[in-house]
């Protein structure tokens, strides 16, 4: 059984080396490629090239920074819905709650802005954040009324439909320049991070994954049934406040900066989830937050490089490398009911 365990112990610690390699590597590469290319020698000698140094710590940093970050916070998010709900496709994106925070993001940018007053990273992610869990409420009442997984995503995919409908409406009476980049942000987009940018959401997002990480343990026993956790003495009701309200600022924190951006909450945790063929949490937490960060950095690479010098939204990549994931988790979790 020790043996058992080393060996076991020995394939985690293995999957998460793979993904920080893999991590370093899709980061390094979303410095260099771009409509100029910075090559390695480049990079290492970029004080002597002021046009490069430029490039290099005015967009391509904060922006692969940016990604690493929030792409790492919104597989987290999935992992812990996922968790909560008990259901292997409950999301950021798929359950509204995205919506709901870009939602109240837009009002907020709209009123604001139409009044020619800034709008703060905190205050972006404050508003996010109850957008979050304006739509979470949602969602909880819903899962209370039904217990069928197809139904609760259903009632998510409306709810994101009715936020987003809103958003559409008050986006018309903004101001043309503001619409433009009202546009641009609500398809999905990491363009145009700044080091404040980066500064606020890694303070916010590293609290929110340590305070995640800290409740391995309680979350290893909710994960075998609110009885047993029960019985091994946690509290059920503080750790699901938990869950939601970390979940909804790691969502609100995404959506602040980057807007919604699709099934990467989905896809990650179960191909981390794969790779680790366990879902300790202890595990899941680092390894679900660098999967993300892979998938997301591989993504915005693809987006700012597919149609260049056109640049795709990151939703658009993403959906198309993560919806065939969900879909297979969804077959095999249909499989496995009639067997």
């Amino acid at each position: 059984m020790t043996g058992e365990y080393k060996n076991r112990k020995h394939r985690y610690l293995m999957v998460l080396i793979f993904l920080g390699v893999g991590a370093l590597f899709f980061f390094v590469l979303n410095i260099c490629i771009g409509s100029v290319r910075i090559s390695l020698s480049e990079l290492l000698g970029v004080e002597t090239n002021g046009t490069i140094a430029k490039i290099l710590w005015d967009i391509r940093l904060p922006r692969a920074a940016a990604v690493f970050i929030l792409g790492g916070a919104l597989s987290l998010a999935g992992y812990l819905l996922q968790t909560f709900f008990n259901n292997p496709i409950a999301g950021p994106f798929v359950l509204g709650i995205s919506s709901g925070a870009k939602m109240v993001v837009a009002l907020v940018m709209v009123f604001l802005m139409g009044r020619g007053v800034g709008v703060s990273s905190a205050a972006m992610i404050f508003a996010a954040f109850i957008g979050a869990m304006i739509s979470m409420g949602f969602v909880l009442l819903v899962s209370r009324k039904i217990n069928n997984m197809s139904m609760l995503v259903v009632s998510g995919v409306m709810i994101g439909y009715i936020c987003s409908a809103i958003t559409e409406l008050v986006v018309t009476f903004a101001e043309d320049a503001d619409i433009v980049n009202l546009h641009n942000w609500s398809r999905g987009s990491f363009s145009g991070m700044t080091w404040e940018n980066v500064k606020v959401m890694t303070v916010v997002v590293s609290v929110t994954v340590l305070a995640v990480f800290l409740m391995s343990k309680p979350l290893a026993a909710y994960q075998l049934g609110e009885g047993y956790a029960k019985n091994m003495g946690v509290n059920v009701r503080l750790l699901r406040m938990c869950i939601v309200v970390f979940s909804s600022i790691l969502s609100a924190c995404i959506v602040a900066f980057a807007g919604p951006i699709s099934f990467v909450g989905i896809a990650a945790p179960h191909l981390v989830k794969k790779l680790l063929n366990t879902v300790e949490p202890i595990w899941m937490i680092p390894a679900c937050f660098l999967g993300g960060s892979v998938f997301c950095l591989f993504c915005d690479l693809l987006a700012k490089t597919m149609l260049a010098p056109t640049e795709l939204s990151i939703s658009t990549v993403t959906a198309i490398f993560g919806a065939p994931v969900v879909l297979w988790v969804m077959i095999k979790r249909r499989k496995e009911s009639h067997v």
